[in-house]
């Protein structure tokens, strides 16, 4: 068994290596930032439609998950971030001297990949820089104002035929779950095409609900950018020049934070997918 891990790891690093060959050589002092894309591991049923998966605690996907941290280990991270409520201005997240503990009982993709990578690598410490409304905040997702509006004025079908899109991808991924490694489950979500296509097909259709005076679409397409900016404008706090990011989210967020590292000054994005795919490929040779 030791021996095909380190035949599959293998594998997937000169997969890596490869792929980065072509990747184009860092601006000096630029912020690179990986957005790594994921599902939810903890089935916390925040969604309007949630995917069901596995417990990712029983040995077989806690191996995957070790192929898939020990790949992205090899980019070599100088911070962690991931989609966690912490203070500022620091916004380190407590409990990452306990990681052990956590990674042996808690579910959540933050501890189970960003901690578990931080600790990999040996950083001190993970930021969290996720938003949620505070008292006297607008909800960052006003999907009820959306519904209620659309039912009351013969919208109901479009928001209907916007949630079965969703709807289907979820069940087609859902139905792949049981016999893909963690990583190849991971694909889909690293895709910018894909996901960014995803997106595009549900939130901006959503701008049609409304009528001029009262428009509930366009603003859930506002409050769900201005949480994204916001984690974003988190992230720009504890990032220094010449820091290599690894953030971790879900999967919903990453066409806005790629947005903005691509166009703020000083930052660059770093593509997640060969990565992924090397740890893929990992975990299929341990397979086998």
């Amino acid at each position: 068994m030791f021996r095909t891990i380190i035949t599959g790891l293998a594998f997937a690093l000169t997969s890596v290596a490869a792929s980065a060959q072509d990747t184009p050589e860092p601006t000096p002092d630029a912020i690179q930032v990986m957005v790594f894309g994921t599902y939810h591991f903890a089935n916390p049923g925040r969604d309007v439609i949630n995917l069901e998966v596995d417990d990712v605690l029983t040995p077989q996907r806690q191996r995957e998950i070790e192929v898939l941290v020990q790949t992205l280990a090899q980019w070599n991270p100088t911070k962690v971030a991931v989609e966690s409520r912490a203070a500022a201005p620091g916004l380190e997240l407590e409990g990452f001297d306990e990681v052990q503990e956590l990674l042996a009982s808690t579910r959540n993709e933050s501890v189970q990949i960003g901690f578990r990578l931080a600790h990999t690598i040996g950083l001190k410490t993970v930021y969290g820089i996720d938003e949620q409304p505070g008292e006297g905040e607008p909800d960052y997702f006003p999907i009820g104002k959306v519904q209620a509006y659309a039912q009351a004025n013969g919208q109901g079908d479009l928001l209907e035929q916007l949630f079965s899109v969703v709807q289907e991808r979820i069940g087609a991924e859902q139905a792949k779950l049981p016999r893909q490694s963690i990583a190849e489950s991971l694909i889909f979500h690293n895709d910018a095409a894909v996901v960014d296509a995803g997106h595009d097909a549900v939130y901006y259709p959503m701008l049609s609900i409304g009528n001029g005076d009262e428009q509930p679409g366009a603003e859930l397409n506002a409050y769900w950018y201005m949480r994204n900016a916001k984690m974003f404008a988190k992230l720009d706090l504890v990032a220094e020049p010449g820091d290599r990011v690894f953030l971790i989210v879900g999967s919903g967020h990453a066409t806005w934070l790629r947005h903005f590292v691509r166009r703020m000054p000083g930052y660059e994005l770093v593509d997640a997918m060969p990565y992924v795919l090397g740890a893929a490929a990992a975990s299929e040779a341990i397979a086998e």
